[in-house]
């Protein structure tokens, strides 16, 4: 179940979406459909969320985003050019015209050096608009890190979306 501040900002991105007459897709790995649950948790939310697409696995991102499996191999999947591919591949699969991606590494186990537990990517894809990467390196136990991953994700549609 979303918070209160993961609803707030949803409604926000709801709102900023109705206006801008953008529909929304997400892509989604280590958050496994949280950012999409927090947009659908508000009533009238079918009018902008076009679809969710939950590719925790490689073979997942592959399959349903066209993510390039070169890509994968030559970056990893919790990067910014699967995060962007992610992204793209959401907007080219769906009829959205705004998408957002992520991909981390939300623990306790799993992290590297280079690519620690907490690191999520982000892509954000809007139609006629070059595809926009980022990425934190969130505290905190799993649950945390996918929830600051969640809200952090929900304020890029927002920004996305209200950017002429």
């Amino acid at each position: 179940m979303p918070n209160s501040v993961e609803i707030g900002a949803a409604f926000d991105v709801l709102a900023a979406c109705r206006r801008a007459k953008l529909k929304v897709a997400t892509a989604e790995s280590c958050t496994g459909g949280l950012v999409a649950a927090a947009l659908t948790e508000i009533p009238g939310s079918s009018d902008v969320v076009e679809r969710g697409f939950v590719t925790y696995s490689n073979e997942a991102k592959e399959q349903m985003l066209a993510v390039s499996p070169a890509l994968i191999r030559a970056f990893g999947a919790v990067s910014e050019p699967v995060a962007r591919a992610m992204a793209d591949g959401a907007l080219n699969r769906s009829h959205a015209d705004l998408t957002v991606a992520i991909t981390g590494v939300a623990g306790p186990g799993g992290g590297t050096v280079e690519k620690p537990v907490g690191l999520v990517h982000f892509g954000v894809a809007r139609r006629g608009r070059a595809t926009q990467a980022s990425y934190r390196i969130f505290g905190g136990d799993r649950a945390a890190v996918r929830r600051q991953a969640v809200e952090y994700a929900l304020n890029l549609l927002l920004d996305a979306a209200i950017k002429p």
